[in-house]
């Protein structure tokens, strides 16, 4: 099979080890190309770009796509691409600090020790007693979400001897496999904040997940709960939890995501979003992100979609189509007449839905007519074709 060079836009900076792994001889890659069929982001603001009718996918080297325009690429028929896991190891790290950081005034003893300047011994000894803590063994940890991230926290948690309580509604059963048998599986979150300690999150930035932790939820939690929250800032209701710090029932806040309401605050630690901050993870996002975009435009096989279905069938007669339609009644038979009038045989296909978005992928043979896209998009509900 024959490609045509295909232009990629980087964003921002993408590690070399992922862009090296796009054939130079299919793929022109760079920060200033014109017209790409594909993009490669990972925190540069894309809701206010313009897009040609050339782009086919955009990739995002990281979990979160809060940065593009993701409803707008559904209806173009652009598929947006994460890398779910891909930077999961150096988000576990932090939040094995982060629970450190939760459990002992490290930062404040820090700060205080960097003001002494003579009989610093003695005034260590004599002061240290204000930045005391609690040990994090035998303790309970709740883990709201149980993806990638979350599942190794918790595996993590219990090898440093706490006791480990999870919840998430959507658990995979490849996932399950992956979790510590000694991980208590709670039917609501409302089960894991009435008996953690520390409650760490986990979860996306969703209708339903924004301002999960709120006056509400607090109060069903343990007095004096640490909470850690690594995944997104709107996670938690701001104004609720400066009431509850300042009367004590949140005895500690440490975040990835500092914002305006919380910096400052006291029995907050801000960390400057650096989850994903390590060469490691920068490395798999890159890789996983190139991979990604290298089967969708070659192949057109989806894997790792927040907006279209997962769909991988191997390449088999003369041409391949790709249709992108909406998730209703009656498309396969539009589509497979729309082929069949043209004379062309079926020799494969495959068809998938993912919320109000569908894929069908059909291999055919025979002399492909230039206008078949054309006749495709011409019946309602189809939104783009893809002729490799």
């Amino acid at each position: 099979m024959v490609f045509t060079v295909k232009n990629i836009l980087c964003l921002n900076k993408i590690a070399a080890i992922g862009t090296d792994k796009l054939d130079r001889s299919v793929y022109n890659v760079g920060t200033d190309v014109d017209a790409p069929v594909g993009i490669m982001v990972r925190s540069a603001a894309m809701h206010d770009m313009e897009f040609g009718p050339e782009l086919q996918a955009i990739a995002r080297a990281g979990a979160g796509v809060n940065n593009i325009p993701v409803d707008r690429c559904s209806k173009e028929g652009i598929v947006v691409f994460n890398t779910p896991g891909a930077n999961a190891n150096g988000v576990k790290e932090l939040a094995i600090c982060a629970l450190m950081l939760a459990s002992r005034d490290v930062v404040g003893g820090i700060k205080w020790a960097e003001t002494l300047t003579e009989d610093v011994a003695k005034a260590v000894e004599k002061g240290k007693s204000q930045f005391a803590g609690v040990e994090i063994a035998g303790k309970t940890l709740g883990v709201i979400g149980l993806g990638a991230i979350g599942g190794l926290v918790a595996n993590a948690a219990v090898a440093l001897g706490m006791n480990v309580v999870g919840c998430d509604p959507f658990l995979s059963v490849e996932a399950a496999w992956n979790i510590d048998h000694r991980v208590h599986k709670a039917a609501s979150y409302d089960e894991v904040f009435k008996v953690a300690d520390y409650v760490t999150l986990h979860v996306p930035s969703t209708p339903n997940t924004k301002g999960m932790i709120n006056a509400a939820t607090i109060a069903g939690m343990k007095n004096g709960v640490r909470i850690i929250n690594l995944a997104r800032a709107d996670l938690v209701n701001a104004a609720d939890l400066k009431e509850a710090l300042a009367d004590g029932k949140v005895k500690a806040y440490v975040t990835d995501f500092p914002t305006e309401e919380v910096i400052g605050v006291s029995g907050v630690v801000a960390i400057p979003h650096l989850g994903a901050s390590t060469a490691e993870s920068e490395d798999n996002c890159a890789v996983m992100a190139a991979m990604e975009l290298d089967e969708f435009l070659r192949y057109g096989n989806i894997r790792n979609s927040v907006n279209f279905p997962n769909v991988s069938m191997p390449m088999s007669g003369d041409a391949r189509l790709c249709v992108f339609h909406g998730n209703i009644p009656n498309m396969i038979s539009q589509i497979t007449a729309v082929i069949g009038e043209t004379g062309l045989n079926i020799e494969n296909m495959i068809n998938k839905s993912k919320g109000d978005n569908a894929y069908t992928v059909v291999d055919v043979t025979g002399a492909v007519p230039t206008d078949i896209a054309a006749k495709l998009t011409a019946v309602e509900g189809i939104i783009k074709v893809r002729v490799i």
